[in-house]
């Protein structure tokens, strides 16, 4: 892993555990621009009775309005392997990389991501992975409404 992906990945962890602590679920994200942070969010369905809060949404809106340009300069990092909803944003706006801490616990449409050219770098992380364990075994129920099952 290199440095810049370890220090952005500890923020989007940071912002799991903070929506965590808001008694979210823990999945964070931040976007990178030109190797700064511009937008950082985690997964607030539960905190605002959302339908699309999801992490990487939730990044986003955060970030306020770029350009095509800019969203093409980018990075988005995620706790965990974007879903359908978040990789069809990701798509939408070109996003060309996404580094991911775990796809263990879910697997996004990471291949249909590739396809359409988004280099997507998973760092395999224990951290992210035990902060996923220990939500779905506590709270199945909240789990399986956030992935839509």
């Amino acid at each position: 892993m290199t440095a810049s992906h370890e220090t952005f990945m500890r923020e989007a962890i940071a912002e799991a555990r903070k929506g965590m602590a808001d008694g979210g679920i823990p999945i964070g994200a931040v976007l990178i621009k030109d190797g700064v942070i511009v937008g950082r969010g985690h997964n607030r369905r539960l905190q605002k009775g959302s339908a699309i809060l999801h992490a990487e949404m939730d990044c986003l809106e955060n970030a306020g309005r770029l350009s095509a340009a800019d969203y093409q300069r980018c990075v988005m990092y995620s706790t965990l392997s974007p879903c359908d909803m978040c990789t069809g944003a990701i798509l939408l706006y070109k996003i060309p990389i996404v580094v991911m801490g775990e796809n263990e616990t879910f697997r996004g449409p990471e291949s249909y991501s590739h396809a359409r050219g988004v280099d997507l770098i998973n760092l395999d992380l224990d951290e992210c992975k035990a902060l996923m364990r220990a939500f779905v075994s506590d709270k199945p129920k909240l789990w399986n409404e956030d992935i839509g099952i």
